[in-house]
């Protein structure tokens, strides 16, 4: 007769564990990726399990984020996840005092001392294992392969944490601009502790006996290593237990001891195995009805391909054209005529250079003597290091190659849509040019990654994924969610019995949607246009391609070469730059690529406070590159003749606040560098300062900045803005000032122009929360009185109160208060003459100007990235919302105008309407909500008086790559509109 033992099983989001026990001690444990077979590889490590125990009987509990559906399908007991992790440290290590598991999309933390408490991710998988397995895959290295790599590291650089699609933001441009796959590594890992420590812990330390469970923590030493790093953890406090990848199991299966049913592993198997699927899945239209319908399309579509020629035989001049695209390389080489002589696209795998130069090397093997390379073009993320290393002639903006390879197939074309890898770039055309240009911002759900994250999951090429998509009879409908909130529907959907074939075509039907309603955020097809081309890898796949169609309801132009189409576009630009002038192409010849090699360095810029991480690139003939710059001083550009900056201007404008101190001040008061101070400096410092207090700042904000206080910010969800004030405050500490003064105010000044005159919540009330989570804070060190400036006598009193400890009576307040209100109407004057200043100046010079819009404090250098200098950079001049919004009313609105900020926003929109050498340029928070209100409004009041509209959104995203292609997009919108404007001038001149 067998024995009884305990068995867990532990199905997460992309692994199944195993655990057996006996008399509470592992004698079993298995591990194992279930590629989203999860019923299958449940039952392939069960019937693994029978023939090491055919006679044996089992007690089984499951637990994990996929298990709940087969235990409820089966009968078998399930354990919740955090609990079964709760029973199995009890268990082994009863002394612990916080344990942090993460798994495939799961991360929790559970705080076992000072009050038991439980928290784990809810829609979110940034810090987790797939985000991992997902930042490996940019790399071109396996999990393995990037923690070795991580373990060389000579720096990090920042990376957004929050997801995979905000980090891939920060990555891809880091790779197309040289920077070291070991740094970049250790970034990554740096991120996922980040994530845990910001978006699990949200204010509560992780300190003491720390546990560290889990695949990802067992087995990447380097991700250990930063969770340590971070935490001030010694090895002694930092334990990974025997075992740690299967904790779960091992809970789920100390659970099943307390179980009266045993079974067999058969018994077991034949309830899983036939347990049936619920029936809760909505679907849609099939994309083809049969296969002659299939047909007929590809044959539709095949009418806009190019003619061929014969590289090997050909002689004659030449075109060629590169896109570095974020995740892609593109080449293609053309003839005078338009024929195509070579064309290749691929993966860049981090090394958009080295490929690039094989392919041109491949192009010299194949051609014949008397082809000659005219001229070249590139476009693209890595534009600027394909030009400086390879020799090309000519760089273009993305947009622009993409509207003339278009034009090419289509002179007409009023609607352009091309999805990459990350990026999704709309354009409307009207008058043969570029009218408006619509690119998604830091989310990727509805490009080519989306989908192939979701192949990879499931064991498919991409383009055998596709494929499947094509004649599934039930398409999921799965709605235009973001990746991570997606796989748990993929997931659902396959619990409820939806094929691969089924989700395949849902996917493509879901990036199409998220296209159309998230990017181009269309009320009604009709404002597409007519005739609409698309572009771009994904829609080379034939089931996207279809689900556009359908969804627009009308057929589109698809170019054969819909993926080269930025390549095809570089080398028609390059062709129209070389007319009329003889000789080659400034591109490396065969000679010098094979002499061709570079390294790469990573510093840190401190030519000013932006503290740019640049990569230098040294080549072997003595060339350098140097990226990661946003001004010309990183690149080592002597500036000649350089507008003033209103940014600038007005950062250091406040910085000047604390140079004013009393001979002998009563206390020396902090004041942090965040949120309202970067608007109400003025009127705090001088008010303070007039009572006899020091004014003291708290540091200019770093990334280190927000790593002081990242253990004590409770939301991962608020903007980044007010998660830097919490490393305000322990700078403050740090500088040891007598007291922090820090209002909370529900209304900002009353500018007169608006409904009401209320601060957002966060900047009216986020010192009570800034006092509720850092336990360093108390009433004596930190005064934070209730105000409304618009009211002397409140002010006064309730200034009195709060600094009653230093004697200060309502009097004394009311005897500066003019001189505060005096400061702070003479700031605004003087920022508003300085904005005329710098109109004057680029009027002279003949520059186009930017209003640079958003919230005061995002001219806080870690929160704008120098966005500012990289729009000076292109050739403008720069002012702010503020220094132009008393310039004239309040346009007509469709929302409610009660927000301070907000009103300053619309009436800087209104001042660009009436200034024709004026555009606007949004900065957005990710994270503030009702900026939401804003855009749509900003927008609506700039296109009614024929202004583009710009929004960035900045913050936690460091590098500015896509920031740029959006600016550089722009300018050359406006420099289209103005030669056609010219055009048109010109015409009607000779017709009179």
């Amino acid at each position: 007769m067998g024995k009884i033992y305990d068995l867990g099983i532990d199905v997460g989001s992309t692994t199944v564990k195993t655990v057996i026990l006996d008399e509470g001690e592992f004698i079993y444990n298995k591990y194992e990726r279930h590629f989203s077979k999860v019923r299958e590889t449940v039952a392939e490590q069960l019937r693994a399990i029978r023939e090491l125990y055919p006679e044996d009987k089992f007690r089984i509990a499951i637990t994990g984020s996929a298990g709940l559906g087969i235990a409820e399908a089966s009968g078998i007991s399930f354990v919740q996840e955090v609990f079964s992790a709760y029973i199995a440290v009890n268990k082994k290590y009863p002394k612990a005092d916080v344990v942090v598991e993460l798994g495939g999309e799961d991360a929790k933390i559970i705080f076992l001392t000072g009050g038991v408490e439980q928290r784990m991710n809810g829609s979110c998988a940034g810090g987790t294992g797939a985000f991992i397995d997902q930042m490996a895959g940019l790399l071109g290295v396996t999990p393995d392969e990037m923690n070795d790599l991580a373990l060389k590291a000579e720096k990090t650089y920042p990376i957004a944490s929050r997801c995979g699609v905000f980090a891939k933001s920060d990555i891809q441009p880091l790779l197309n601009q040289g920077a070291r796959k070991e740094d970049i590594a250790a970034s990554i890992f740096q991120a996922v502790v980040d994530q845990t420590v910001s978006g699990l812990a949200q204010g509560r330390k992780i300190g003491g006996q720390v546990l560290f469970l889990g695949g990802p923590l067992t087995y990447l030493s380097a991700l250990r290593k930063a969770f340590r790093t971070t935490l001030n953890l010694d090895e002694e406090h930092a334990i990974l237990p025997e075992n740690s990848s299967c904790y779960m199991a091992f809970g789920a299966a100390l659970h099943a001891d307390t179980l009266a049913e045993e079974m067999t592993i058969d018994e077991a198997l034949d309830k899983i195995v036939n347990a049936k699927a619920t029936d809760n899945i909505v679907v849609g239209k099939p994309l083809f009805a049969s296969r002659e319908e299939y047909n007929a399309f590809v044959e539709r579509h095949k009418k806009s391909d190019l003619k061929y020629e014969d590289i090997r035989t050909y002689r004659g001049d030449a075109y060629l054209g590169i896109d570095a695209g974020s995740t892609t390389t593109k080449l293609v080489l053309i003839t005078p005529d338009g024929k195509l002589l070579y064309q290749h696209y691929c993966s860049n795998k981090g090394q958009p250079l080295d490929i690039i130069a094989s392919k041109l090397e491949e192009i010299y093997s194949l051609a014949t003597p008397e082809l000659n390379i005219k001229a070249s073009a590139v476009t693209g993320y890595g534009e600027d290091l394909i030009k400086a290393g390879l020799g090309v002639d000519y760089g273009i903006v993305e947009t622009v190659a993409h509207y003339k390879a278009a034009a090419y197939f289509c002179p007409d074309v009023d609607f352009i849509i091309d999805i990459g890898g990350q990026d999704i770039k709309c354009f409307k055309i009207k008058n043969n040019a570029i009218d408006s240009i619509m690119l998604n911002e830091a989310c990727s759900s509805g490009c080519g990654s989306f989908i192939q994250t979701f192949a990879g999951a499931m064991g498919y090429d991409i383009a055998e994924f596709a494929r499947l998509g094509l004649f599934a009879k039930a398409p999921v409908e799965l709605g235009s969610r973001c990746t991570v909130f997606m796989n748990s529907s993929v997931k659902q959907a396959q619990k409820d019995g939806a094929s691969v074939e089924d989700i395949s075509a849902g996917l493509s039907s879901s990036i199409i949607k998220n296209a159309v309603y998230k990017v181009i955020r269309a009320k009604s097809i009709d404002e597409l246009g007519k005739n609409i081309v698309v572009q771009g890898g994904t829609f080379l796949n034939d089931a996207v391609l279809r689900s556009f169609e359908m969804e627009l309801g009308r057929n589109v132009i698809r170019p054969a070469i819909a993926g080269l189409m930025g390549a095809f576009g570089c080398a028609l630009f390059a062709k129209e730059k070389s007319q009329g002038r003889d000789g080659k192409s400034g591109v490396l010849t065969k000679a010098q690529l094979e002499e061709f090699a570079y390294n790469s360095r990573a510093v840190q810029c401190g030519g000013c406070g932006a503290h740019c991480n640049l990569t230098i690139i040294r080549f072997n003939d003595g060339r350098r590159f140097t990226s990661g710059n946003r001004c010309e001083k990183g690149a080592g550009i002597k500036i000649t003749d350089r507008t003033e900056n209103m940014i600038e201007y007005k950062y250091n404008k406040i910085l000047s606040y604390a140079d004013n101190k009393p001979a002998k001040p009563i206390a020396k008061v902090g004041l942090p560098l965040a949120l309202s101070y970067y608007d109400l400096m003025p009127f705090f410092s001088t008010l303070l300062t007039s009572l006899g207090f020091e004014v003291v700042l708290s540091e200019e904000s770093t990334r280190d900045t927000y790593y002081k206080g990242q253990q004590t910010i409770p939301s991962d969800t608020v903007c980044y803005p007010a998660k830097l004030c919490h490393g305000h405050i322990e700078s403050l500490l740090d500088k040891g000032v007598d007291f922090i003064f820090y209002p909370c105010m529900s209304y900002n000044a009353d500018e007169g122009q608006s409904d009401n005159h209320y601060n957002c919540p966060v900047v009216a009330y986020y010192p009570e929360l800034l006092k509720a989570n850092n336990d360093k804070l108390n009433d004596d060190n930190f005064i934070m009185p209730y105000l409304d400036i618009n009211i002397k006598k409140h002010v006064a009193k309730a200034m009195a109160r709060a600094l009653s400890k230093y004697n200060i009576t309502a009097k004394q307040v009311l005897g500066v208060l003019n001189k505060a209100y005096s400061e702070q109407v003479r700031y605004h004057r003087d920022i508003e003459a300085k904005a005329q200043e710098i109109i004057a100046e680029a009027r002279a010079k003949g520059q186009k100007i930017i209003v640079l819009a958003g919230r005061p404090y995002h001219i806080d250098p870690e929160i704008n990235h120098g966005i500012h200098k990289l729009i000076a950079s292109l050739g403008f001049a720069v002012i702010t919302e503020d220094s132009v919004a008393m310039k004239v009313d309040t346009p007509a609105l469709d929302v409610l105008n009660q927000w301070t900020y907000h009103s300053r926003l619309y009436r800087a929109a209104e001042y660009v309407c009436e200034n024709d050498d004026m555009q606007l340029v949004q900065l957005v928070s990710f994270g503030c909500g009702i900026d939401a209100v804003t855009t749509d409004e900003v927008r609506a009041i700039l296109e009614e008086k024929g202004k583009l509209y710009t929004q960035l959104k900045i913050d936690e995203i460091t590098n500015l790559g896509a920031a740029k292609i959006r600016l550089r997009s722009l300018a050359a919108a406006l420099e289209e509109k103005e030669a056609s404007a010219n055009a048109e001038k010109k015409m009607d001149k000779e017709a009179m």
